[in-house]
C-alpha cells in the first residue's frame, strides 16, 4: 500500500514524506472506523456532526491521494487578481465578464471585490455550459458518422 501512496504522490508532482503519508493514512483510517470527536487541550471532548465528519474524511482522503486542497469561505471577499486565478483566466477577461454583469461584484473604495460564492457559481455554470456544448458536439459528430470514419477519409473534413 505504501508503494501505491508513493506513486500517487509522485504522479501529482507533490512530494510527501513517507512518515507523513503513514500519518495521514492512520488518521484517515481512525476517522472512518470510529465516531469522530474533537478533543481540546483540556481533554474535553465534543462529538463532531456527521456532515463535518464526512467533510474531514473527504479532506483526508484527498490529501492521502496527494491532491491539493483549498478551503475557502463562501463569504470570502476576493480581489480581481485572486478571482481570475481561481477561474484560470486573465484579470482583463474577468473584468470584461464583470462589466457584462456575468459576475456580481461590489466596490471597496475604487477597487472591485467579488464574493467567493459568486466566483465559484460562475465557474460551475461555465463548466456545465462547456460540458453541454462538448456533449452536443460529440452527439452531432456521432450522428454524422464521424466516429466510424478514419482521419484519412475525405468525408471526415466536411
Amino acid at each position: 500500500m505504501e508503494r501505491e501512496e508513493n506513486l500517487a504522490a509522485e504522479s501529482t508532482g507533490i512530494s510527501i514524506a513517507e512518515q507523513d503519508q503513514r500519518d495521514i493514512h492512520d488518521l484517515y483510517s481512525k476517522l472512518r472506523a470510529a465516531e469522530a470527536k474533537l478533543v481540546g487541550p483540556d481533554g474535553k471532548t465534543q462529538v463532531l456532526p456527521g456532515n463535518l465528519y464526512s467533510f474531514l474524511c473527504q479532506l483526508l482522503a484527498d490529501l492521502k491521494d496527494g491532491k491539493s486542497v483549498t478551503i475557502l469561505q463562501s463569504e470570502a471577499t476576493l480581489t480581481t487578481v485572486q478571482a481570475a486565478k481561481i477561474l484560470g483566466v486573465s484579470r482583463q477577461f474577468l473584468i470584461q465578464e464583470v462589466e457584462k454583469n456575468r459576475i456580481s461584484y461590489h466596490m471597496v473604495g475604487t477597487h472591485r471585490r467579488l464574493y467567493a460564492r459568486d466566483v465559484l457559481a460562475f465557474k460551475s455554470n461555465r463548466d456545465a455550459s462547456r460540458m453541454k456544448e462538448l456533449d452536443d458536439l460529440a452527439l452531432a459528430e456521432y450522428e454524422d458518422g464521424l466516429y466510424s470514419r478514419g482521419l484519412d477519409d475525405p468525408r471526415f473534413r466536411q
